[in-house]
């Protein structure tokens, strides 16, 4: 189990300033915890889940272990009618598919890889702002 309380330095500016977040255990459920951050209220969600899918065997293949990160935060942005203020949440999902027996070596490389291309503002700028592809 992980633990109740987990603390991520996070660089929001992506300039070297670090400053840690700390999401809190709020509910459980089968396979799935969800964590939440400061200021996170009903009508204003700072949550972080994560989630487990087992490995089920398929003939001579061990199978896969599923898990997944999902942070979702809401916030206000203006409507069609600027003069009308709406709540929507920001969602980022990372996910992972893993067949049994790779090496925590080959597991830290691909995750190095999702940092890096996370952390690259130019490539991530203009894929989440222009929707370039």
């Amino acid at each position: 189990m992980q633990s109740d309380s987990i603390v991520l330095p996070v660089d929001p500016a992506n300039n070297s300033t670090v400053v840690n977040e700390t999401f809190t255990r709020y509910k459980e459920a089968a396979d799935r915890t969800t964590y939440i951050g400061s200021g996170h209220t009903p009508e204003m969600r700072n949550e972080m889940s994560i989630y487990r899918t087992f490995p089920s065997r398929s003939g001579n293949f061990k199978g896969t272990a599923k898990s997944s990160l999902k942070f979702t935060e809401d916030k206000e942005v203006a409507g069609v009618d600027s003069s009308i203020t709406l709540t929507a949440p920001m969602i980022l999902e990372v996910s992972f598919s893993l067949p049994l027996g790779v090496t925590a070596a080959d597991i830290k490389a691909l995750r190095q890889r999702a940092i890096a291309a996370l952390d690259a503002d130019t490539f991530m700028d203009g894929l989440n702002i222009q929707l370039m592809i």
